[in-house]
């Protein structure tokens, strides 16, 4: 029986599945299936009822599992609080990103991370759906919103103004519009995310909630999609200030109706719970904050009007 062993026991317990486990795990089926045989025929008991359509804990399991999960805890905590009096921090990042602000923001980021910290590796699971941490190879997500799941521990980066923005080529050939109600005459481009399609879009003017109902011939359910038909000139699009700042200062793109401000929205990034803060956990956080009030910076630099 090895340490390794007992954290596949935790997984398949945790998810009443073994395949679904060993995905998690990313390893084999046959591989955490053996890893199970090995506890049981050490401990010399079956952890698991299985049957051909489901697998439960046992009698047995149940009472081994609240003290294995306690001990495999507590000797994860001794082992980072040892390497952090040494000043070595490492461990592998499995961590959950959207799609336009995972490759063309974060990646960047986590370039410059990793050769700070060499002994911390990364696994990137690039997705703009909802995150399910029983279901997804992850560990850790950064994503807009904060939490609505009283179950998972989060920290909050910042708050992310978003930004109606377009082409100085889309505004080259259709213009720019005036005023709010000019708005609805524009192309709009719209993410989706499942049989959701966003093209009601909320505003701020002064303290007053407004929204528009817009009309656009452009959906995806990818935001990078959006944000390159934006660039491209295809349309008007409502995008995070994050993934728009490198092409909002590099003239790509511009801010349009800067009175009337995009209900804003908040970056966290999220873990199942809080054992699963590490060091490196801490890490990552706090360089994420930091890099995004850089980037906020800059576009108030530029003169790019935000409201949170």
């Amino acid at each position: 029986m090895l340490l390794d062993d007992l954290n596949v026991v935790i997984k398949v317990a945790e998810f009443k599945n073994i395949t679904a486990a060993a995905t998690h795990l990313n390893m084999r089926t046959a591989t955490a299936s053996a890893a199970v045989k090995r506890v049981e025929q050490a401990l010399g008991a079956e952890l698991f009822v299985r049957t051909t359509r489901s697998l439960r804990l046992s009698s047995a399991g149940e009472r081994f599992l609240p003290t294995c999960e306690q001990a495999m805890s507590m000797l994860t905590t001794a082992k980072q609080n040892l390497k952090g009096d040494t000043g070595v921090i490492e461990g592998e990042l499995r961590l959950g990103l959207s799609s336009d602000l995972g490759r063309n923001v974060i990646a960047p980021w986590l370039d410059d991370f990793m050769e700070e910290h060499e002994k911390i590796s990364v696994k990137i699971n690039l997705n703009d759906s909802n995150i399910d941490f029983y279901r997804d190879p992850i560990d850790l997500a950064l994503r807009y919103g904060s939490p609505d799941d009283a179950s998972v521990y989060g920290f909050k980066i910042c708050d992310v103004p978003r930004l109606l923005v377009a082409s100085p080529s889309y505004i080259s050939t259709y213009g720019a519009p005036k005023n709010f109600e000019d708005l609805q005459g524009h192309n709009g481009l719209f993410y989706q995310l499942h049989d959701k399609v966003y093209n009601e879009w909320d505003f701020v003017h002064g303290d007053k909630p407004v929204k528009v109902k817009m009309q656009g011939n452009r959906t995806a359910n990818d935001g990078e999609m959006v944000r390159r038909w934006a660039v491209a000139g295809k349309g008007v699009a409502v995008k995070s200030s994050l993934d728009t700042c490198d092409d909002i200062i590099n003239g790509r793109l511009v801010t349009l109706l800067p009175d009337y401000q995009p209900k804003p929205t908040q970056l966290w990034l999220i873990c199942p719970s809080r054992q699963s803060i590490t060091p490196a956990v801490r890490l990552l956080r706090d360089m994420l904050k930091a890099r995004c009030a850089e980037c906020l910076a800059q576009l108030k630099k530029a003169g790019v009007h935000t409201k949170t």
